[in-house]
């Protein structure tokens, strides 16, 4: 991997913006990320994130934190947060904007054992693929503290559809990104509706409620331990 993701945050992050990421899928055509989206304050972000946010308890996990937006407001709540990271160039963002914990790391290489665990910004992404479902919330299951929880959300994207094809799950996307005329390699990437998550949660002595719905097919969830 490139890391061009990482590349246009310290660019943003350094002063030299000058334009934005290009993101399509499979499905869809080519759409801006604007870059201080990526950086946007808890007054910006969506009620999904806030609500996750306000629902956070002990020592959090942010999973895939970015620039660290998630973070900083816990720490400036006085939450102890552990935030990790595949980018590198994120995790240099995230740092020099005063995340103080955080690390470079896959999720499933993660050990410690947490209260709240953060995947905000449809963070069944991660994810891949459906048939990977169960081993990573088996994994997220293993790093909750007794009472824990996992705030996620994602998104219910078959109204992208004209008609669905059951070879292939719908939410199951190639992602693609370019930054300044770099392409990434395409990622592999999972929106999982509700009835979806929660059927496989079960499956792995989860408890899945729906929390809120967004504005836009999307939810945010909570899974405890059943």
């Amino acid at each position: 991997m490139k890391d061009i993701f990482g590349k246009a945050l310290l660019d943003y992050q350094s002063g030299n913006y000058s334009e934005d990421i290009i993101t399509w899928t499979n499905i869809s055509d080519k759409d801006e990320l604007p870059l201080n989206y990526l950086f946007r304050a808890y007054s910006e972000m969506s009620k999904l994130e806030q609500k996750a946010l306000q629902l956070c308890k002990g020592k959090v996990l942010d999973i895939g934190c970015g620039t660290g937006s998630h973070s900083l407001w816990l720490q400036n709540k006085d939450f102890k947060v552990k935030s990790i990271d595949s980018s590198k160039g994120a995790i240099e963002v995230a740092k020099k904007r005063g995340v103080i914990n955080v690390e470079l790391s896959p999720l499933l290489n993660e050990t410690e054992t947490f209260d709240t665990i953060l995947l905000l910004m449809n963070g069944t992404g991660i994810f891949q693929e459906l048939t990977q479902t169960s081993k990573y919330l088996k994994h997220l299951k293993s790093l909750l503290n007794p009472n824990g929880q996992i705030l996620l959300d994602s998104s219910d994207i078959s109204y992208m559809y004209d008609e669905y094809f059951s070879e292939r799950y719908f939410g199951e996307l190639d992602y693609y990104i370019s930054y300044k005329g770099e392409r990434e390699v395409p990622m592999k990437w999972l929106y999982l509706d509700f009835e979806t998550l929660k059927t496989a949660c079960e499956v792995v002595g989860l408890k899945c409620e729906k929390v809120i719905d967004g504005e836009h097919f999307d939810y945010l969830a909570k899974l405890t331990y059943l």
